[in-house]
């Protein structure tokens, strides 16, 4: 499998791991190990280019320990990603090991297509700004952790704060920012945004998009992705901006209102971490 061969939305995925990550590509997969966070189950995955057998999860388990966790004890979790959209593919003998499948919907944007705000931002007083590296990257923190089910809280924090970390080497390397969204001084929304500039025609691609529960339903994810995207277009000249996001959930309504269109489609095969699974059966009601 070539790393030329990836899809739009796994392309752009590369633009963070070519910074630390080392990535194998292999006859049967891509190999992404990011020796630097462990725990960072998509920075240390397996790529696919057609959906397994049902019958082949011991191969699948013994190739992911082969190439990704093998002499790596932080490395718990499985992760292996499809390139190549899911249809009607089930695998109940995966489901039976404990993984569970996400399907992803890959949008994107050219310059000219961004649509305005439908709607205001309901707060008083609201800022879109990029981030203090100095001082503020604690308060990114507490945002992305307010909510971090079904991971287990100190660890999703530690793996944050290494992807912050990664974040803020890229911004060093002209290849990255993270905003912020602050609404009556509160910090209530955040986003990554990276560039892959060693391509003719620059791609972006969003990162972590996340709104503060208390502060959902007031056109904050809206007003976030409607001006980071004006940013990109406009400072890095970028010939596309990419989001991947879950096709099921309320958000990806956003991105559309917003101009993104879909332009593909994959999805993936996880099971997590046993700290994970432990976190998260103690939160089930």
């Amino acid at each position: 499998m070539r790393l030329s061969d990836l899809s739009l939305g796994w392309q752009t995925e590369f633009i963070l791991h070519r910074l630390d990550a080392r990535i194998d590509a292999h006859a049967d997969c891509i190999a992404v190990c990011t020796e630097a966070n462990p725990t960072f189950y998509w920075g240390n995955c397996l790529i696919l280019p057609r959906a397994p057998a049902d019958a082949d999860l011991a191969h699948w388990l013994a190739r992911f320990d082969q190439l990704i966790a093998a002499g790596r004890p932080a490395v718990r979790h499985v992760a292996i990603g499809i390139d190549a959209p899911r249809g009607d593919t089930v695998l109940p003998v995966w489901l039976a090991a404990g993984f569970h499948h996400d399907d992803t919907a890959v949008l994107a944007l050219r310059p000219g297509g961004l649509r305005p705000a439908a709607k205001p931002v309901r707060a008083e007083d609201w800022q879109l700004r990029v981030i203090d590296w100095a001082t503020e990257v604690e308060a990114f923190l507490d945002l992305q952790c307010q909510d971090c089910t079904p991971y287990e809280p100190a660890g999703f924090r530690a793996y944050r704060r290494r992807q912050m970390a990664r974040h803020a080497r890229l911004a060093q390397a002209g290849q990255g920012e993270w905003f912020g969204l602050w609404c009556n001084g509160t910090l209530a929304a955040d986003c990554g945004l990276m560039r892959d500039a060693a391509r003719p025609g620059a791609l972006g691609r969003f990162q972590h998009v996340s709104t503060h529960p208390a502060w959902r339903r007031r056109g904050l994810c809206t007003a976030l992705v409607h001006g980071v995207s004006s940013w990109g277009f406009a400072h890095w000249q970028l010939a596309q901006a990419v989001l991947c996001a879950d096709p099921h959930d309320v958000a990806i309504g956003i991105y559309r209102a917003l101009g993104y269109q879909p332009v593909g489609a994959s999805w993936n095969l996880q099971r997590n971490a046993p700290q994970d699974r432990a976190a998260a059966a103690t939160e089930s009601p």
